[in-house]
């Protein structure tokens, strides 16, 4: 009875190891559409997003203009290494940081809100996986690291 469970175990985890590299890439690729997406929409509507910045979102220590563009960048230039797998930790860095820098600037409508925040904190904590865990195999950082060892 022991010998068949810790066998029917030993299978599963094999299952879930070889699904982790699925697991990794549908985690990456998710948190990258929804930080896309939304630089999207900023550039889609600069002079609405200018507004936002100016009136509703309090950025620290930027001036709106600023702000916004470094937010834009920050969504747009950092999402597509997420979802390649590319400079993986250093691009979920990034996007952690852009994720703080929003909650922090719009708290005064997130902290009444607990679904908006916990979007942000669902966000923020697929990033920390990826950051601690890193890319997994299906990432070119996967590919180009065993690529250089060889």
């Amino acid at each position: 009875m022991k010998n068949s469970i810790l066998a029917g175990y030993v299978r599963v985890a094999g299952w879930l190891d070889a699904a982790s590299p699925l697991v990794d890439l549908g985690l990456r690729l998710y948190v990258a559409e929804v930080f896309f997406r939304s630089g999207l929409l900023k550039i889609g509507n600069w002079s609405g997003t200018l507004y936002l910045f100016s009136n509703e979102y309090h950025v620290p220590l930027l001036p709106p203009e600023v702000a916004a563009v470094v937010g834009a960048f920050g969504e747009l230039a950092f999402p597509p290494l997420l979802a390649l797998g590319l400079a993986t930790r250093f691009a979920a860095l990034s996007m952690t940081f852009v994720n703080i820098v929003a909650v922090a600037s719009y708290w005064h409508v997130l902290g009444r809100n607990d679904a908006a925040l916990a979007q942000h904190v669902f966000w923020g904590t697929l990033l920390l996986v990826t950051l601690f865990h890193g890319p997994g195999k299906a990432s070119l950082d996967y590919w180009l690291g065993r690529r250089l060892a060889a």
